[in-house]
């Protein structure tokens, strides 16, 4: 049973839509640029294959990167917080709780050896420049490869001009078809390994120089020329192209694109070119989408299949990809904006906008309505809904910014209290802050709306660690929402508050509004909030050292989530149930709660929650004594908080690495993570837990002894260093190798225990469950494990396996039969 699941991707590039022709010098040279410059920037006007180009350079030089080739889209960026977003995605760091992105970006980065390829700059070079340079700064392993019209300006930056496609020399007829341009073209215009007559040959080599080799324009070209004859192509083109000058400029090579461009919007019938300009509303879309969006009385939503086959027959819609089994397409760069400035020239662009927007919004309300839905739904209809916002995130973006353009405000509120659980289950709490601090400004009126947002914002800003805040407008919300009788936002913020109250060490004042929220679910038959406050009762009575208590709340919280089928709720209360667990000692139910959350946890990908299972498993692992698996589990759980900047979470199984290691013999390094351990917990303002760092009385006045000597210097090792030093101990500790076993203490006197403790033991050593020794005991399992923690604690034991031989042995012992005196 080993813990990984698979091998760490080192790249994300989008497949290929179609073949890269010829480009082979120009691929060679690229690839020799990139190993003396840490910077390369592809510059060339749209349409010229910079994008086709970095991603084919890319792929090739996988090998010289062993941290992997990552790509982030930026044409859609408008903001450096969106730009930081987005490479974070790309590269899958995830925003730390109570920590901007950029920093967490940064070190998430430090020491990997990498490449970066940022496409689409133009709109946001500045922002660009200002996060390139500071990752540059951070980390002498990163290289960036950027694709821009212009330069981006960062500073060693290697400019390459992307050039056209090589041209046939006119008086050379036998190499026509050796040239890139004309390969490119009878490509798409017969398909690979096609080929033309010679007449055919010498009119497309003339096209090719009257295009200039520009590669979007050959395709949109060849595509038309499927559909007539190649003459009457070249015939009418010849009208609409300017006159060359030969010299190679950007701004002849751009009017060129703007001519080729008119002329195939031109030759589209009515509803082909209002589908098209229509299309530029959309960053991608999907069939379904365009038909909402895109149709009216001018053109009917019958006809939009047939106008879209046709736009990407002639080469003006991509295919991007395929999500939930829709096909997914987007317009080339260039195209978008010609398009959009189609859009802009008619009375409809604000239409558009609306209706794009109604959808988005009809959207994001479906998904803040059924992902805490309080009654039975297939969890996969719920789960479709989040990974459709998933998929139409930048569509969501776009309206977002079109609504705070106008001053939309409650257009923006709604959305944001729609896009809630989104935000918070992707860790995308930054912009759920910026969006709704920005629309809760906008709002004057201070009605059910913005009090629903405000709810929203608190468990935000309590995600974030910024829990005066949280409180603060936890309060205000609570205020609003039950004037508006907004029940679903005044159970959130009970809840919400509860745990406010928890950290402020006011239990009394949590159980309280637990106790009001629990009593209004259950009023309003609300079984996603009754199980929250349950889930949030059960943590209040562990913090208290109520156990039992703990462990029958999750129980119930749990067996309304499955009966909801909410396999992310579900996945919540059971890492709090296995903690209880694991802190009663209760080492199968620890394990059962851990690995069931674990599996859920991989399917949903809530990278710290996965992680934090992970560690789970493998302090389980450790407990019951499967070494090996151990150290398997906690080095997947390490790697992935490093990898995805979870700082909190590299803390975590840092200290359980630490305790494995400290009992299987590797005292100086488990002394050394430890320290690290508390470094790190300290550094991003955690409480420390366990620690193998020595008592102060215990040091000698000299100075400190050796074990204090490793634990400080792992208290200032780096995190890469720390992580480092743990899996090697982690590689070594999987080797079986002989052990001297430390001789036996003296075994515990079994008078410590109760007779009701005894009598458990005797059960437990007898072999039977929890459930078993309830029905034989007549009472309850709580508090057979209750008495099994307490033995657990008097004893010093830590498995049920240890209890049945110490209760063995002791049967064994002629000093305890009856007889004796």
């Amino acid at each position: 049973m080993m813990a990984p699941q698979s091998a760490p991707a080192r790249q994300n590039l989008p497949p290929e839509t179609s073949n890269l022709v010829g480009r082979e010098r120009d691929l060679s040279d690229l690839l020799r640029l990139l190993d003396s410059n840490r910077v390369v920037t592809l510059c060339g006007v749209s349409g010229i294959g910079k994008t086709r180009m970095a991603l084919r350079v890319a792929a090739q030089a996988t090998a010289s990167f062993p941290d992997g080739v990552w790509f982030a889209e930026l044409a859609e960026a408008t903001t450096r917080q969106e730009v930081i977003a987005r490479i974070a995605q790309a590269v899958g760091v995830v925003e730390e709780n109570g920590r901007e992105p950029a920093g967490t970006l940064v070190d998430a980065l430090r020491g990997r050896h990498l490449l970066l390829i940022l496409d689409g700059c133009d709109e946001v070079t500045g922002d660009v420049a200002a996060v390139g340079r500071v990752l540059l700064d951070a980390n002498p392993s990163i290289s960036l490869l950027l694709t821009s019209d212009d330069p981006v300006r960062i500073g060693s930056e290697a400019i390459w001009s992307v050039p056209p496609l090589a041209l046939p020399q006119r008086t050379d007829e036998p190499s026509l078809n050796d040239s890139e341009a004309v390969r490119l073209f009878i490509e798409r215009f017969q398909g690979p390994g096609s080929t033309v007559c010679p007449h055919q040959l010498r009119t497309i080599a003339d096209l090719c120089h009257r295009l200039d080799g520009i590669p979007l324009c050959i395709e949109l070209v060849a595509a038309w020329a499927r559909h007539g004859s190649l003459n009457e192509i070249a015939d009418l083109l010849a009208g609409h192209l300017p006159r060359s000058t030969g010299n190679g400029r950007s701004t002849d090579r751009q009017k060129i694109l703007d001519a080729v461009l008119g002329w195939s919007h031109a030759l589209l019938g009515t509803d082909e070119q209002a589908l098209f300009r229509r299309l530029a509303i959309f960053p991608t879309w999907d069939l379904e989408l365009a038909e909402r969006v895109c149709s009216d009385d001018l053109l009917p939503e019958a006809n939009i299949l047939d106008a879209a086959s046709t736009l990407v027959d002639r080469s003006l819609i991509t295919l991007t990809g395929e999500h939930q089994g829709r096909v997914r397409y987007q317009l080339p760069r260039a195209v978008h904006r010609f398009a959009a400035e189609r859009l802009t020239e008619t009375a409809e662009v604000e239409t558009t906008r609306i209706r794009h927007r109604e959808q988005m919004m009809r959207l994001v309300e479906e998904l803040g309505r059924v992902a805490v839905l309080g009654r039975a739904m297939p969890w996969a209809e719920r789960h479709s809904v989040w990974q459709r916002v998933g998929a139409e995130y930048d569509n969501v973006l776009r309206a977002l910014h079109w609504s705070a353009e106008r001053g939309d405000a409650e257009e923006g509120l709604r959305m944001c209290a729609g896009l809630h659980r989104l935000w918070v289950s992707d860790r995308r709490l930054s912009e759920g802050a910026f969006w709704s601090d920005l629309f809760l400004r906008m709002d004057d009126e201070r009605g059910p709306l913005h009090g629903r947002v405000l709810a929203r914002r608190a468990e935000i800003a309590w995600l974030r660690y910024d829990f005066q805040l949280a409180k603060e407008t936890g309060e205000e919300a609570l205020r609003l929402c039950c004037t508006a009788n907004d029940t679903e936002s005044v159970l959130l913020t009970l809840n919400l508050l509860a745990l406010t109250d928890m950290r402020a060490d006011d239990n009394e004042r949590a159980s309280e509004r637990l106790t009001e929220a629990l009593n209004l679910a259950r009023d309003n038959g609300d079984l996603w909030y009754e199980a929250m406050a349950l889930s949030v009762q059960g943590a209040l009575a562990a913090r208290q050292g109520d156990y039992p208590s703990a462990d029958m709340l999750y129980s119930t919280a749990l067996l309304i989530q499955r009966g909801m089928d909410h396999r992310w709720g579900v996945g919540s209360t059971l890492v709090g149930h296995a903690i209880v667990a694991e802190a009663q000692h209760d080492l199968d139910a620890a394990d059962r709660c851990y690995r069931e959350a674990l599996d859920i946890q991989r399917d949903i990908g809530v990278v710290p929650e996965l992680a934090r299972c992970l560690a789970g498993v493998g302090r389980i692992a450790h407990a019951q004594g499967a070494t090996a698996q151990a150290y398997d589990y906690l080095s997947e759980s390490l790697l992935l908080s490093q990898s995805t900047g979870q700082r909190a979470g590299v803390a975590r199984s840092l200290a359980s690495v630490a305790q494995l290691a400290a009992s299987d013999g590797f005292t100086e390094g488990a002394h050394r993570l430890s320290g690290a351990s508390t470094g790190i917990r300290e550094s991003i303002g955690l409480p420390t837990f366990w620690s193998l760092r020595p008592h102060q009385e215990q040091i000698p006045e000299s100075g400190p002894g050796e074990q204090s000597s490793w634990w400080y210097e792992g208290y200032e090792l780096s995190i890469d260093e720390a992580v480092a030093m743990a899996l090697r101990i982690a590689e070594a500790g999987r080797v079986p190798r002989p052990r001297t076993p430390a001789p036996p203490g003296p075994a515990p006197s079994t008078d410590i225990l109760t007779r009701r403790e005894r009598e458990i033991a005797q059960h437990v050593a007898g072999g039977s469950s929890n459930r078993e020794i309830a029905a034989a005991l007549f009472i309850t399992q709580s508090t057979v494990a209750r008495h099994i923690a307490n033995i657990n604690r008097k004893t010093g034991f830590r498995s049920r396996k240890q209890i049945a031989t110490w209760i063995s042995e002791d049967n064994e012992d002629p000093g305890e039969t009856s007889g004796a005196p």
